[in-house]
Parts: C-alpha cells; sequence; structure tokens
C-alpha cells in the first residue's frame, strides 16, 4: 500500500464479558422481576427481561440465575482502543473543569465501546454529582455490572438510592462502603442522615480502602 492510499478505517472488534447483576441493585425495578420469575419454568420471560434491560448494543450469550445475583455473558461489538483514548482524554477535560463537554466525550466514549468500564462510570457519577438521581443510579449500577468497584463509587449509589427515597438501599451501599474503609467520614455521616449508627472503628486501624482501579 502505497502512501497515498486511504487508510483503512480500524474493524470493530468482538468482545466478551461477563457480568454480574446484583437483586439488590434493583430493587422495584423491570430486572429486578427476573428474580422473581422461575428459570426452570419461565425461562423465556427471564432472558426477555435480561436482554431488554442490556440493549440492544450487548448480545446476551447465557445466564445464570441464583437467589441475590444472575451471572451473564454478553458479547458486543466495538471500538475497544479508540473508547478507551477517549474516555482518557474526557477524564482529563473533566479535571481541567471542562464537565459538561467531558461527559459528552465520556458517551462518546461508550457508543465507541459499550463495555467501557470507565466511562459508564464516570458518567453515573457527574450525573450524580448534578443531582440527576435516576439517570445517574441507572449508570453507576450498570458500571458496577462492569465490574467497577470501591468507595465512591458505593457513596454514589448511596446518595442516590437517598435521593430516590430508596433508605434501605442507601444504607446498605453506605455500609458496605464502610467494610472497605470503616473510617469513611462521607459514609458515616449519610448513615447517621438516614437515622443509623455507623459500626465503631477500633482505635488506631487504619482503613482499608480500596480504589475503584481507574487509575
Amino acid at each position: 500500500m502505497s502512501a497515498s492510499d486511504p487508510q483503512k478505517p480500524p474493524r470493530r472488534m468482538l468482545a466478551r464479558r461477563s457480568l454480574v447483576i446484583r437483586r439488590n441493585d434493583h430493587v422495584g425495578d423491570p430486572v429486578g422481576l427476573a428474580f422473581l420469575e422461575s428459570p426452570e419454568t419461565n425461562g423465556d420471560a427471564v432472558l426477555a427481561r435480561l436482554r431488554e434491560y442490556l440493549g440492544d448494543k450487548l448480545e446476551l450469550v447465557k445466564a445464570e440465575v441464583s437467589h441475590g445475583e444472575i451471572a451473564v455473558e454478553v458479547e458486543s461489538r466495538g471500538w475497544t482502543e479508540e473508547g478507551a483514548r477517549m474516555a482518557a482524554a474526557a477524564r482529563d477535560l473533566y479535571q481541567k473543569g471542562a464537565r459538561r463537554g467531558a461527559l459528552s466525550m465520556y458517551r462518546d466514549a461508550l457508543e465507541l465501546d459499550p463495555l467501557n468500564a470507565e466511562a459508564i462510570l464516570r458518567i453515573g457519577l457527574a450525573l450524580a454529582e448534578q443531582e440527576k438521581f435516576a439517570e445517574a443510579f441507572a449508570a453507576l449500577k450498570r458500571a458496577r455490572e462492569f465490574g467497577a468497584d470501591g468507595v465512591e463509587l458505593l457513596i454514589a449509589m448511596g446518595r442516590c438510592a437517598a435521593g430516590l427515597e430508596r433508605s434501605p438501599n442507601a444504607v446498605a451501599y453506605y455500609e458496605e462502603a464502610l467494610k472497605i474503609d470503616p473510617r469513611n467520614f462521607v459514609a458515616r455521616r449519610a448513615l447517621r442522615s438516614l437515622g443509623r449508627t455507623p459500626a465503631t472503628t477500633k482505635p488506631g486501624k487504619e482503613s482499608a480502602a480500596v480504589r475503584s482501579g481507574r487509575d
């Protein structure tokens, strides 16, 4: 190929990912009803709910339903490297204060790669800051299913759940955050505001904050 030949655009790559859909994250929403269906007698209904939840960009390969979670495998075609570069650029833009532009770029990154956990997590965190709790909670649940974790995620989910008047869910997220970082001031204060007394920590015990692996 000569230098004057047009460069071929990158091909979309097929990727497969294992996701975990947690029952406690979906109390009261449509996908939560899948936990009430019997996979043995009503498996088609379970699969239909899961496909509707996952959307048309993720193809459901298989699903295993247990009492507390549904383990699914999905496939998607996307531009993984391009999506990662777009998400990195969006994060840099966000840190510089251009939050609206960064949010748009994160969405573009997710269009390039529907399995980009960084993009969907950052979208959720940004929406939570804007107090768009329903949209943020949906994005954060998906980010968690994609593998995001850590105190920042759990506190944001707790804030969204509280904003949506789902106090039991909020308490559960904050308490889970404190299992990772027992001295986390934000989680402890939020629990008190919800009428719960956080567990006491032993003097001198170092917190074990776990970052979400996005750095």
